[in-house]
């Protein structure tokens, strides 16, 4: 039993990577595309302040995954392992793909599909939108403020802050998804005896921390090219409105143990910010094909978790 719960946490922590990987766009992006940061510098930066929400932040997204999703009456070792499987076996197909899907839909998914194999829909407990309108929102009330001073001085001034709205969406990008893997681990050690109680281990906060900022570290910069370039055209200052709006939404939903897809909600916010020049310059089609990823995600990894479950079952 020790050696599979060892397996499974490892397994956890690649998921956990996999998604800094994958998800490493959501954080530099916008800061590279706007050439305020390298490519190389920006994911430092991103992968720095994922490792330090470990220390600045509770962990009630993790509570919210770990026993507010599924049953844990329903859960064993089986239906975690099937669920990280099809978590990550779908974020392996979308990077490929370039198509920025979600990695937290793709873990709640493959978590559901594992268990719906295991005992059927009863074991299930019964917004990326935010980020679009609030970075609507206030790249507008910029744009009113800053409209009789020169784009020069306006782009100079926000290149800087960009580092701070940089900085801020990759505590929330870290204290997001990083929790979401603490609640699988916390689930596996609590179903399996190791813990009396869900309390989130330190060790295990540390662990998941590590393992995203190595992951960011790494880049998939598939998908930086689709959320930096092909949106919408950003400047400094459209960068900079997408990344606070989408901080303040990650950080709000965090500390409501709300948990929320980082990538939705950094992908709306640039939406929001390409609609305030003129509703063209957003590429609604490449728009509308990333929504239809976001659609499928959750069942298409749901749909791999549970046959991942079905075959493990076969050979314990």
């Amino acid at each position: 039993m020790f050696t599979l719960v060892v397996i499974i946490i490892i397994l956890a922590l690649i998921f956990d990577f996999i998604n800094g990987f994958h998800d490493s766009a959501n954080s530099i992006a916008t800061v590279v595309s706007t050439r305020v940061l390298t490519p190389r510098k920006a994911v430092l930066w991103a992968a720095f302040f994922n490792l330090v929400a470990a220390f600045l932040f509770d962990v009630h997204v993790a509570k919210t995954i770990g026993k507010g999703l599924i049953d844990l009456a329903a859960v064993n070792e089986y239906v975690i392992m099937g669920g990280l499987i099809g978590a990550i076996v779908w974020n392996l197909i979308t990077w490929y793909f370039g198509i920025p899907s979600s990695s937290s839909h793709a873990l709640m998914g493959g978590y559901a599909g594992a268990a719906i194999a295991k005992a059927g829909f009863g074991s299930i407990l019964y917004p990326p939108m935010l980020g679009m309108v609030m970075a609507f929102i206030l790249m507008t009330t910029v744009m009113w403020l800053f409209h009789n001073q020169p784009s020069t001085k306006v782009n100079f001034a926000f290149r800087k802050l960009q580092l701070v709205s940089a900085a801020a969406y990759s505590l929330g990008h870290g204290t997001n998804d990083a929790q979401k893997t603490m609640g699988i681990i916390t689930s596996l050690l609590v179903t399996t005896g190791m813990l009396k109680a869900f309390e989130v281990p330190y060790w295990v906060i540390l662990s998941s921390h590590a393992a995203i900022a190595c992951g960011t570290l790494f880049g998939g910069w598939r998908i930086v090219k689709t959320m930096g370039q092909k949106i919408t055209k950003l400047k400094p200052v459209g960068g900079f409105c997408a990344e606070t709006a989408g901080a303040i939404t990650l950080l709000v939903t965090a500390f409501s143990g709300i948990a929320v897809s980082t990538t939705h909600t950094i992908s709306g916010a640039i939406m929001g910010v390409g609609a305030t020049k003129r509703f063209s310059a957003v590429r609604w089609g490449l728009a509308g094909s990333i929504i239809i990823a976001w659609i499928i995600t959750i069942p298409a990894a749901a749909l791999i978790g549970a046959i991942s479950y079905g075959i493990i079952s076969l050979f314990r």
